[in-house]
């Protein structure tokens, strides 16, 4: 029985899959969502890819051609919704990739919380190795939680050369939570996604130059 050759449309998606695979995936085309549904799907995914460190991924809008009059409904509105990620941080840059699909760079946490990458050599407060001051507002967030809070709280102001920082660890630790519990997804295990998030804003801040 003679088989069938593989369509060049056929080829793209197994080069893709091969690229980014299913977990840097997302797949629009196959649901036929509206728009409103694929932006908050699409914001939520790229959301949680930021925590967990993804660098690029692939969103599959399709071309438009199964839509009413042949319009891109679901690329439009997730063209529409990338600069408003960018604004925000979360996302770093995009390109197109074929006409129904981008590539999308993720912004690192760090970036999301707008500190820039510290010296690892410098400790110029010496707040390292002073006793944790935690905020009674936090107080419900587990132990781990707040001691990663507490630490990138500190690589923080570091980053930013404040001298005498002790003062200022409590108002830290508040801003970074209510900056990431606003943006971070809502998952099942949400205080699991925010140490995650915590965790790679530490990586981003504590890492060489």
């Amino acid at each position: 029985m003679r088989q069938s050759r593989p369509t060049l449309k056929g080829l793209w998606h197994a080069f893709d899959e091969a690229a980014y695979g299913h977990d840097r995936t997302l797949n629009l085309r196959d649901s036929l969502p509206s728009g409103a549904d694929a932006r908050a799907r699409t914001e939520s995914w790229l959301r949680m890819r930021q925590v967990m460190k993804s660098g690029e991924v692939l969103v599959i809008t399709g071309r438009g051609t199964q839509s009413a009059n042949g319009i891109a409904v679901v690329r439009e509105a997730v063209l529409s919704l990338l600069p408003s990620l960018r604004r925000r941080g979360i996302v770093k840059s995009w390109r197109e990739h074929t006409q129904g699909s981008f590539v999308v760079t993720l912004a690192s946490v760090a970036a999301l919380l707008g500190a820039p990458k510290r010296n690892r050599d410098r400790d110029p407060a010496g707040v390292g190795n002073r006793g944790k001051t935690i905020p009674a507002s936090l107080a419900a967030l587990e132990p781990e939680t707040l001691a990663l809070l507490h630490r990138l709280a500190v690589a923080t102001i570091e980053s930013l050369g404040v001298r005498q920082a002790e003062s200022f660890i409590a108002d830290e630790m508040q801003a970074i939570f209510a900056k990431l519990s606003t943006t971070l997804p809502v998952s099942a295990d949400r205080e699991g996604t925010l140490r995650r998030a915590i965790s790679s804003a530490i990586e981003d801040l504590e890492g060489s130059h």
